[in-house]
């Protein structure tokens, strides 16, 4: 046996990787269970002999354990109160070892001898302990034995599976789970020897891998295709999976954010031609290997300053094992972090491995024990966490700002902001009702006429009818009191109560109502600040206002010419503001269903989306092909019904944005209840860009957000009736057709969770927070909405109840209430 320690030169400027042992034996170990942890590894050599190594100290001679005749399969570690325990099985045995008791026989110049607790139980390919109980489980074809540690006894034999059993992990409450190359996993009673459930055919491929979060009650399966998937082992959630990810195309768009980053550093104005993205680059990339079977899986153990650093307190990070390398992911948005590629590091003896068993420690150093897939060889890395994780260091978002970027504004305003943008210069005359004025940056004025109207109140002549000589008749009949002005029903102050922070999520079915006679989707919902008033634009070209419990007949605002795509309220409750497929954007008095300013089609080339007040009401924000609008608006206030016809309401463009390398926007979003700078913006590109507008320029640009271009993204606004911390404003969803949902944190431009399990493959369904921001819901096209817990990966409720695929939601801002519209033009509202 050869043993020696090799320092490698990594192709990084910083070596991270160090082969502290490696032999070669007579036989094979390829596809043999290998054991490793921080103080011992462990595997089959020459056969029939258990070798030990010190990871800590590899100038310690190795321990070599003979009991077994006939070759090993399987290994596994557990340490206990006071010692480590070493499993072998075979053919013949299944022995256990005690690693201090074999040393001091080994010192005394005695032979080793362990402990026999299985005989002739067939071809072990894998053996698990039992860390509360003295059990170990022994995978044998396709049964499972349960065997006493502490003397020879087969205490539950488990029969069902149609294949291989590859692996099996007690869980709580006597239970143990099984995956199988029948491509099921199967979980048990032992002590009943039953069934307790079997889940349906996974995969084309076998599964390899299983891994146990003990602490996040989830369980994690590798399979042979590279497919990753998480269960929850939460009872009430039957075994459903969470979340599930492909570790190939994962591995793939780590090294395009890596070398897009790259390319990012070197754009002044972060614009470039996709067109100049290297072809060599693309083909390098997908010249990867097809396939990426998971070996094996450990948790990765954070270091504290990792763990006061994330956002959740605690990093889930998993240490994935393959033949060609190693890959660390993160649990909970399951996307990569760091990569390993054997055949990267210089001098390594195995470049593609067999077998491979993995240990963490507190972040710092990582563990690998390998075996070789075609040859003979048995090597032990070491691998330094923050080595590895520092030579790939990219910001896998690019920002050029110099300090930490908030949602809450906490800076001054800079006197060379768009937002110190003087208001609207109202013309000397006015001819007509609802003229524009448009002032574009370096230009003069330009007056848009438009056709004279008059409303009900005051009518127009005709011609076929005489003129009308009396053209007013002012109200002279105004009773004159001294009483005070009572308080608006609407004002917050005369609302009352607080949001419920504590409250459970919405489930219960209140109230549905049809919006129109014929099925009508329903394109996009909002409610008032105040949470009275709802209000919906549909597909037939008009926009409704319902009170929030849907009672009473709605007011009907109309006036575009084609389907109502996006709306916002004001802040005041007193305007609405709606953009349609027709290019045109209508400001609305919410009051009387008036249009108070419109935008005509000659001002937009390209269709108008996501209008929004912003920065407490003072601009409007809106998308037009690729580029974003930041308008001033001034609206006439005056009452008098004589001189009402000669209001003047203007607007300007103060400044437009341009999205780096988009076609189109296809996501704008920012906060109107309190004073912010940040501006969010998705592209048909799939990429995330983040503008300041204190500084009116874009500040940070996010590659490839999800697989397809978002579709919406949401952030956590709060309301007037909670209180968050001012951190908490500064997370934001985002979701995209077929791609599910992901949770992103502005201050690390990071991902920080992934939400799946709501069906969103052709619909753009619509997402909501809640105001307390503890849920996440989201439409579905399998007719139902759901509700996901902030800081869980699974949902927590599933609303049934509708009749067609759920597209927008919306959570009432003063109380735990939840609307749903479908694709049908149904409305449903559900409580607590």
């Amino acid at each position: 046996m050869r043993m020696n320690s090799l320092n490698l030169q990594n192709t990084s400027p910083q070596s991270v990787v160090s082969e502290k042992q490696f032999t070669v034996s007579t036989t094979s170990v390829s596809h043999v269970q290998l054991a490793c942890s921080q103080q011992y590894c462990a595997f089959p050599l020459n056969g029939n002999d258990l070798c030990i190594w010190n990871t800590k100290n590899s100038d310690e001679h190795a321990i070599v354990l003979k009991g077994h005749h006939q070759l090993i399969t399987a290994v596994t570690l557990r340490y206990g109160t006071d010692s480590c325990l070493v499993c072998s099985a075979s053919r013949d045995y299944v022995i256990l070892w005690n690693i201090d008791e074999c040393k001091k026989s080994i010192q005394r110049g005695g032979v080793p001898r362990g402990l026999v607790i299985g005989t002739v139980l067939g071809e072990v390919s894998y053996l698990g302990f039992q860390h509360d109980r003295m059990m170990v489980a022994a995978c044998a074809g396709n049964k499972i034995f349960i065997l006493n540690a502490e003397h020879e006894e087969i205490l539950a034999e488990l029969t069902g599976h149609l294949g291989s059993v590859t692996a099996a992990e007690f869980l709580e409450d006597n239970l143990i789970v099984s995956i199988s190359e029948d491509r099921t996993f199967k979980v048990w009673d032992y002590h009943k020897e039953s069934l307790m459930y079997q889940s349906s055919v996974l995969s084309a491929f076998p599964l390899l891998s299983l891994y146990i979060d003990v602490e996040n009650k989830q369980m994690i399966t590798g399979c042979a295709d590279g497919q990753l998937r998480v269960f929850s082992l939460l009872k009430e959630h039957q075994f459903r999976c969470v979340c599930q990810t492909d570790l190939q195309k994962e591995k793939i768009r780590f090294s395009r954010k890596i070398g897009d980053a790259h390319r990012y550093e070197k754009l002044d104005e972060l614009k470039y031609e996709s067109s100049k993205t290297s072809v060599s680059e693309r083909k390098a990339d997908d010249t990867m290997d097809s396939s990426l079977p998971v070996l094996s899986m450990q948790k990765w153990e954070p270091s504290p300053e990792e763990n006061e650093n994330s956002l959740s307190g605690i990093s889930r990070r998993l240490w994935i094992g393959s033949s060609t390398g190693l890959l660390l992911i993160n649990i909970a948005n399951l996307e990569i972090e760091a990569v390993l590629n054997f055949k990267d590091y210089e001098g390594l003896n195995i470049q593609l491995a067999g077998s491979c068993s993995l240990s963490s420690s507190m972040g710092y150093k990582t563990f690998c024990l390998l075996s070789s897939m075609f040859g003979n060889q048995i090597s032990l890395l070491e691998i330094d966490n923050h080595g590895l994780r520092k030579s790939q260091q990219c910001e896998l978002s690019f920002s050029r700002s110099h300090h930490n970027l908030s949602i809450v504004s906490s800076g001054p305003l800079l006197t060379s902001s768009p937002l110190c943008a003087k208001d609207c210069k109202k013309p000397a005359s006015q001819k007509n009702d609802n003229s524009i004025i448009i002032c574009k940056p370096g230009s003069k004025n330009m007056v848009k006429d438009q056709p004279l109207v008059f409303h009900n109140k005051v009518k127009s002549s005709g011609y076929s009818t005489a003129p009308r000589m009396k053209m007013f008749s002012p109200k002279t009949n105004i009773k004159k009191t001294s009483e005070p002005s009572k308080v608006k029903k609407n004002s917050l102050s005369n609302l009352g109560k607080d949001y419920p922070l504590n409250a459970l999520a919405p489930s219960i079915l209140h109230k549905q109502i049809s919006l129109v006679n014929k099925p009508t989707a329903v394109c996009c919902i909002q409610y008032s600040g105040d949470g009275q008033k709802l209000a919906c634009g549909l597909a037939d070209k008009s926009l409704m206002v319902f009170s929030s419990s849907l009672n009473g007949d709605p007011v009907v605002f109309t006036g575009h010419d084609r389907a109502v795509n996006g709306l916002s309220w004001s802040h005041d409750r007193n305007l609405l503001v709606s953009s349609s497929e027709d290019r045109t954007v209508r400001i609305w008095n919410a009051r009387n269903a008036d249009p108070a300013l419109v935008l005509g089609k000659e001002i937009f080339s390209k269709p108008v989306r996501f209008p929004q007040f912003y920065y407490m009401d003072k601009f409007i924000l809106l998308s037009s092909g690729a580029e974003f609008q930041l308008l001033k608006y001034s609206l006439d206030d005056c009452k008098d019904e004589i001189k009402r016809y000669m209001k003047k309401n203007v607007c300007e463009t103060i400044q437009k944005f341009q999205m780096a390398t988009a076609m189109e926007i296809t996501g704008l979003s920012s906060v109107n209840d309190f004073y912010s700078y940040i501006v969010l913006s998705a592209g048909s590109d799939r990429t995330l860009e983040i503008f300041d507008l204190n500084v009116g320029s874009s500040v940070a640009v996010i590659p490839d957000v999800h697989s397809r271009a978002v579709h919406q993204i949401c952030q956590n606004k709060g309301s007037a009736f909670s209180t968050q911390q001012p951190e908490a404003y500064n997370l934001f969803v985002t979701t995209a057709v077929g791609d599910g949902l992901k949770l992103w944190d502005i201050r690390n431009l990071r991902c920080v969770r992934r939400f799946e399990g709501h069906i969103n493959r052709c619909q753009p369904c619509g997402v909501a927070i809640s105001p307390c921001g503890r849920f996440i819901a989201s439409g579905s096209e399998d007719r139902c909405a759901y509700i996901y817990e902030m800081r869980s990966s699974t949902y927590l409720q599933k609303l049934q109840g509708h009749r067609d695929s759920v597209i927008n939601v919306a959570f009432n801002p003063s109380s735990a209430q939840l609307t749903t519209a479908t694709l049908d033009g149904k409305l449903q509202i559900f409580a607590c």
